[in-house]
């Protein structure tokens, strides 16, 4: 009885890692999506995979995977999906999108993928509080709203290459779900943010002046609360 037990927590264990490793497949659909052009689709794919990292942590705590299967690293696991689906395939959306100036595209991806994949090496990138050091490595948000407001080319460029610095920054950004402080009206921004999101992807990025200002004033608030920082 006791090993049954034991088998039904490492099953269940290791299928809370396939469930984080399907992020990854859904990067994958995501760029194959963008190689044919359909960004909105692309982003549902990315929504869908943020989901999954929104879950994903809870549950492996809930269930002490690390202490039920410590030979697969969890950690490693996330930072790995994350990238592809924060950084690597929205820089390349951001590369393929048209809205910057030909001769910075493909630039500008390269300093998205380096980039993220520092911030992603840094053991320092979150405070005591949870609050994330700099510009957090979120690029799928980056190249979203890229995609939503369709900004003057040059602005695009500058608006790219100024979070790319601001990885480095001695700025802080929320985390909606680890900040103790408003959490309960971070995470309702959140939920907000999300059904307006998945609203826009469903009109194929044009949902109107209404969700989009709506889209961006969450976006400013998430902005202002990281400088509003108070200590843990």
């Amino acid at each position: 009885m006791e090993r049954a037990l034991v088998d039904v927590a490492t099953l269940r264990a290791f299928t809370i890692h396939i469930f984080t490793a399907c992020g990854a497949a859904l990067a994958l659909l995501a760029l194959i999506l963008a190689t044919g052009g359909r960004w909105a689709a692309m982003f549902f794919c990315l929504g869908l995979a943020l989901a999954v990292d929104a879950v994903d942590g809870p549950l492996a705590r809930a269930f002490k995977v690390k202490e039920v299967l410590p030979r697969w690293s969890g950690e490693t696991l996330d930072l790995v999906v994350d990238f592809v689906t924060y950084v690597f395939v929205p820089a390349f959306a951001i590369t393929a999108s048209g809205y910057l100036p030909q001769m910075l595209a493909i630039p500008a991806g390269i300093v998205v993928v380096i980039t993220g994949a520092l911030y992603f090496a840094d053991r320092d990138m979150k405070t005591d509080d949870n609050y994330f050091r700099g510009f957090p490595g979120v690029w799928n948000l980056a190249a979203f709203y890229l995609f939503l407001l369709e900004p003057p080319e040059w602005a695009a460029a500058a608006g790219v290459f100024a979070l790319a610095g601001l990885t480095f920054a001695p700025i802080r950004f929320v985390h909606p779900l680890r900040v103790r402080h408003l959490r309960v009206l971070n995470i309702a921004l959140l939920a907000l943010w999300g059904a307006l999101a998945l609203l826009a992807a469903i009109q194929d990025l044009a949902p109107g002046a209404t969700v989009t200002i709506a889209l961006g004033a969450i976006a400013a608030y998430f902005l202002i609360a990281g400088f509003l920082r108070r200590p843990a």
